[in-house]
């Protein structure tokens, strides 16, 4: 049976409380969201077997998701990804924002969306049970311009979809690329790493990566690369070719569509678990875990490297000081929307 439960997960550091909320289908199925960065600290769908297992890494504790260096399971923004040098130009103004990745600025600053508080509240969705969560980020918070309204609306559908429904408006020009950065390990939190699950990305487009991972601003073809899962293949296989493993954000088109279309699928051949990530964004940033550097998540795992994997649904990297790729300036008057759907199911 479909439900939604509310409980309190614990406190930040300043003493405010962090809300849990659990939805659960009727196939057991069983996903929780805290309102501390609207993050999914579990997500527990069957095996072939028909078990159970969580399929995020996450922590036990407020404090590990207040500092969640990993960005572990959160909503990130105002700016997802890297922003070069930590500065852009809007509407003939500079603007520098914090360099938190070298001498560049990666997934919104020093206190990102991902360590705020947000508000949160049952909603009502045809195929599922749903929480949205909302959080207003005042004009000037971490040198963004404008008050920007956000909500994302998660819903755990009876088919085993978590489906995520982000919104947002300004009251200023702003940049603005929202993302959840959950680590999937289809196995099961902790099991192990993901370099034997198989995946498959549909498409032939990549965007270039330069230095610190920020795009060169070229599209390169995948074929004949490490880059290249138009059939299904491990993603153990060639990821030793590459210097910091897979964080490739591939390219499914120049801007936002209407409709979510299937991007990619991963396949743990143990467990049997399949998951199928649609979404309405231009990109997909596959990101292995590489930085992963052991730090102690849910249960007492030990997260090496490799030991998730994340399937960031996106505009690209940059995009802000880069005019032809997808636009990433949200304006007074205009409304954010993006869509992205994991979706579970075994064979």
């Amino acid at each position: 049976m479909e439900h939604t439960v509310r409980d309190t997960f614990g406190t930040t550091a300043d003493g405010q409380t962090i809300d849990r909320y659990t939805l659960t289908n009727a196939n057991g199925s069983m996903a929780r969201i805290i309102t501390l960065g609207a993050t999914v600290t579990e997500l527990h769908v069957r095996d072939r077997q028909g078990e159970l297992a969580d399929v995020v890494l996450g922590f036990d504790t407020a404090a590990d998701y207040e500092a969640n260096t990993p960005y572990m399971g959160c909503v990130v923004g105002r700016v997802a990804n890297r922003i070069s040098d930590a500065r852009f130009t809007l509407d003939g103004k500079v603007y520098e924002v914090a360099k938190n990745f070298g001498d560049n600025h990666i997934h919104g600053g020093v206190v990102g969306f991902h360590q705020r508080v947000w508000s949160a509240e049952s909603v009502k969705r045809v195929d599922g049970t749903a929480v949205r969560f909302s959080y207003v980020s005042p004009d000037g918070e971490e040198n963004y311009p404008g008050n920007l309204s956000v909500s994302v609306v998660y819903t755990l559908t009876a088919d085993d979809a978590l489906r995520l429904e982000y919104e947002a408006t300004t009251d200023k020009p702003t940049p603005l690329n929202l993302t959840n950065h959950s680590y999937f390990n289809l196995a099961g939190s902790g099991s192990g790493s993901i370099l034997d699950h198989v995946l498959t990305i549909h498409t032939n487009l990549v965007t270039e990566r330069g230095e610190e991972g920020v795009p060169t601003g070229q599209i390169l073809f995948v074929e004949g690369t490490p880059l290249d899962f138009r059939k299904p293949k491990r993603i153990g296989d060639q990821i030793a070719e590459l210097e910091v493993g897979y964080d490739d954000n591939f390219v499914f088109g120049s801007d936002s569509r209407a409709a979510p279309i299937v991007a990619a699928e991963a396949y743990d051949p143990r467990s049997g678990r399949v998951m199928e990530v649609s979404t309405t964004e231009p990109g997909v940033q596959l990101y292995s875990g590489w930085h992963l550097d052991g730090p102690v998540g849910k249960d007492g795992a030990v997260y090496d490297q490799f030991a998730g994997l994340c399937f960031e649904t996106q505009h690209f990297p940059d995009g802000v000081n880069k005019p032809h790729f997808p636009n990433t300036i949200l304006r007074p008057g205009e409304t954010y929307r993006q869509t992205t759907r994991y979706r579970f199911s075994t064979r």
